[in-house]
């Protein structure tokens, strides 16, 4: 079906693969935008207990169905994206800014500096990112705090890797060596000349962070470590409704988690397609 349906775009719209990926980010910018704005403007009565309406099948009324409780479905779904969308944020920008900075230093602080934040990386490489992420958030207590730094704190090393190669690269450009015979300082070269170049792979590796954050908090939430029980978190519903699965109540699970999938896809999707016309943008 999604095949047949990009068919048929092409036919009608015949972009090339530049716009068709440039349209690609702008509809997945919209829907996410969509989603944060509903989670503010959604009322917040509609998950306030309600016990003459618990257990609803979906309907037009109720998009989700309703709980045990008589909670909207629906709107606990989009506040409880929007809270992912806000932890994943925050999260994801520390995680930028740590790789930032240690594969800055690891390629331009000398053969020691490499040598550690290189040890670190493959450190943290070769303990799974949940593990670590559930031990930093259950040492500081769990909550906003707790899953926000242990995000920030376990998903950089990837990112820093590929910033340090980038600036082993850019370190033997042409340009750089004449700002050297120039006189010009290591920390001058850095902000004027290293830094810019970085900005494209600090957006998309950013941008590919958001994923797996979002994910992983949804994880450790749904273990009873992450964000607070009484928060309308996507995995705190996940995590009440296996208790009523097996009842029958198939909506609980299904509608939230299919929810969380797609945005945690749109994510990766405008990640790639911008990668992509960085890419093609510096071939031309």
């Amino acid at each position: 079906m999604i095949s047949s349906l990009k068919r048929k775009y092409r036919t009608v719209l015949p972009l090339n693969r530049r716009q068709r990926t440039l349209l690609k980010v702008i509809l997945s910018v919209v829907f996410l935008f969509t989603v944060v704005l509903a989670g503010f403007l959604l009322d917040e009565g509609r998950i306030a207990t309600n016990l003459t309406e618990r257990n609803l099948p979906p309907s037009l009324e109720h998009l989700f169905g309703t709980d045990w409780l008589g909670r909207d479905m629906f709107t606990r779904t989009v506040m409880g994206l929007s809270l992912s969308m806000g932890v994943g944020l925050i999260g994801a920008f520390g995680s930028a800014t740590i790789a930032l900075i240690l594969g800055m230093a690891a390629a331009t602080m000398g053969k020691v500096a490499d040598r550690i934040i290189s040890w670190l990386i493959d450190l943290f490489l070769s303990v799974p990112h949940l593990v670590t992420l559930i031990l930093i958030s259950f040492s500081l207590g769990g909550g906003f705090k707790g899953i926000v730094i242990g995000i920030a704190l376990t998903h950089w090393p990837s990112l820093a890797r590929v910033i340090r190669a980038e600036v082993m690269q850019i370190r033997s450009a042409d340009y750089v060596k004449i700002s050297k015979k120039m006189g010009k300082s290591s920390g001058w070269i850095a902000v004027h000349h290293i830094f810019p170049h970085l900005i494209p792979q600090v957006l998309v590796g950013f941008l590919l962070l958001f994923p797996h954050t979002i994910l992983h908090e949804a994880a450790v939430t749904f273990l009873g470590l992450g964000l607070s029980p009484h928060e309308p978190a996507i995995g705190i519903i996940l995590s009440e409704s296996m208790k009523y699965l097996s009842t029958g109540m198939w909506w609980l699970a299904f509608f939230p988690g299919l929810c969380l999938v797609l945005m945690v896809r749109t994510f990766d999707t405008i990640g790639e397609s911008l990668r992509v016309l960085i890419a093609s943008g510096k071939s031309q």
